[in-house]
């Protein structure tokens, strides 16, 4: 079955080296990808998706006019490219360069080397990016359209895209707010069911808020699921220590952001 889905997928490779690029598209071959069109910059890979939006866009970092991260960000400006899954492959690991992709909604990011079981795993992301979401399991009693959701991100981009998938959940009350701040002030006046929420975030960061919620708001018990790119461990384990329900990397795939919010909601 998955071998069928990944025969129709349409790829469009972003990538300025001939031998990298062969490299990648025999893999993708081997995987039973049978469309796949090599751009060598962005610029042109731009072009032809506004013209013909691709299933999925898999490209490098580095490119001659932009770099990945700026390219992704492009294709989330324009409307017919907003939700194409999009996979960065790439050697980087500073997070100050890979967080805009994070904060992209990008399905994942392929580290160099990798084989071809990982590239396997990243398109069978892409096809649950890509299908229909199922609607949150409940209680017998519970309606999913009456959960209410607080969303706190800085990114618009990450807040554009988490929504999104809420909404394909069946969620239809989701605040937002931009740090803890302005997450303080909306729960001193809205119950909420959940709250999503970053880790980075100025003014108020995401173990600050937790901290608040668990020692001084009204809505004490209220389930926190940490959404963040963050990976100093130190810093996770205080955000545990602090309180928060559960944690889910950046990128994530949206059936696991779906199960973690029925596991959080269920305790």
């Amino acid at each position: 079955m998955a071998s069928l889905s990944l025969s129709a997928l349409n790829i469009y490779l972003v990538e300025p080296s001939s031998m990298q690029a062969q490299w990648v598209a025999q893999m993708l071959e081997q995987l039973g990808v049978r469309q796949t069109r090599r751009f060598n910059n962005a610029g042109e890979a731009l072009s032809e998706m506004r013209a013909s939006p691709p299933d999925v866009v898999i490209s490098a970092l580095y490119l001659p006019d932009m770099a990945g991260t700026e390219l992704v960000c492009a294709m989330r400006a324009v409307p017919v490219l907003e939700w194409v899954p999009f996979i960065l492959i790439s050697s980087e690991t500073r997070p100050q360069v890979l967080n805009p992709v994070r904060q992209s909604g990008a399905c994942c990011i392929v580290t160099k080397p990798f084989t071809r079981e990982q590239m396997q795993r990243a398109l069978f992301s892409v096809l649950e990016q890509i299908a229909p979401l199922e609607e949150l399991e409940l209680g017998e009693d519970e309606d999913v359209e009456d959960l209410k959701v607080l969303l706190v991100d800085d990114s618009t981009m990450s807040r554009r895209y988490v929504r999104h998938l809420l909404e394909g959940m069946g969620v239809r009350h989701i605040f937002e707010a931009e740090n803890g701040k302005a997450a303080v002030t909306i729960l001193a006046d809205t119950i909420f069911d959940i709250v999503l929420t970053d880790y980075n975030m100025p003014e108020m960061d995401g173990r600050a808020l937790v901290e608040y919620i668990r020692t001084q708001s009204w809505q004490t018990e209220v389930p926190i699921l940490m959404l963040t790119s963050e990976n100093n461990q130190g810093r996770l384990a205080a955000v545990e220590k602090a309180g928060v329900s559960a944690i889910c990397d950046k990128p994530f795939e949206q059936g696991n952001i779906r199960d973690e919010i029925i596991r959080a909601l269920r305790r």
